[in-house]
């Protein structure tokens, strides 16, 4: 019998401005088989004066254990269990800054949950930032979602053919937080592999100094 909140109880790291003296909180989630200790790698790259960066650790290093796009109900408990873990992180980050500063980054399977969660959770955030990933679901998921983003800026960017990311999938992930009310900036690079290079990291930044602003 599978746990029914696994990511429930793993912790999470942080590094940065203590939470309590930071203007702008980051919250991190890492790709299938890291950890929040490599996704804070990223803080060194960014704009971290007053910044607090939040990663929560999934359990067995996996948010979900199929693809993002197989069926929702294929992922569960896990599915449900990671947007909940990021659901309590991000309500401790906006409880010390206010949404608007909060600015969520994900990569790869992090990204994902990160779009999705956002999708669900439509509110004015300080950002979303999503490395190699997309909204989650099968082809032909209903997207209704409620809310509005309200101008919250996003950065979506992948490789053009990239083995775990259909394009297509970055497409609708921009339609989809653009009908909530978004102010998405998507990019396609021909030669970026699955991975994050300097110019996504630059976009990253200045969604951070403008939730800094």
């Amino acid at each position: 019998m599978s746990q029914p909140d696994p990511h429930g109880d793993t912790p999470v790291e942080t590094v940065g401005t203590p939470l309590d003296e930071a203007d702008v909180a980051v919250v991190m989630t890492h790709g299938r088989g890291a950890t929040a200790f490599g996704m804070l790698q990223f803080a060194s790259e960014l704009p971290n004066e007053g910044v607090a960066f939040l990663a929560p650790q999934a359990a067995n290093n996996t948010w979900y254990p199929q693809s993002f796009m197989a069926p929702m109900e294929n992922n569960q408990p896990w599915l449900d269990s990671a947007l909940a873990k990021v659901g309590d992180v991000v309500a401790e980050a906006a409880e010390a800054v206010g949404h608007e500063h909060v600015v969520l980054l994900g990569f790869s399977q992090g990204a994902c949950l990160a779009s999705e969660f956002v999708a669900r959770n439509a509110r004015e955030y300080g950002g979303l930032v999503a490395f190699s990933g997309g909204v989650i679901g099968p082809e032909g998921t209903a997207r209704e979602y409620d809310g509005t983003l309200d101008d919250t800026p996003v950065f979506v960017g992948c490789d053009a053919n990239d083995p775990h990311i259909p394009k297509s999938r970055v497409h609708e992930t921009t339609e989809v937080l653009e009908a909530l009310g978004a102010d998405v900036t998507e990019k396609i690079y021909p030669d970026l592999g699955h991975g994050v290079n300097d110019e996504e990291l630059e976009h990253a930044a200045e969604i951070i100094r403008t939730a800094l602003a």
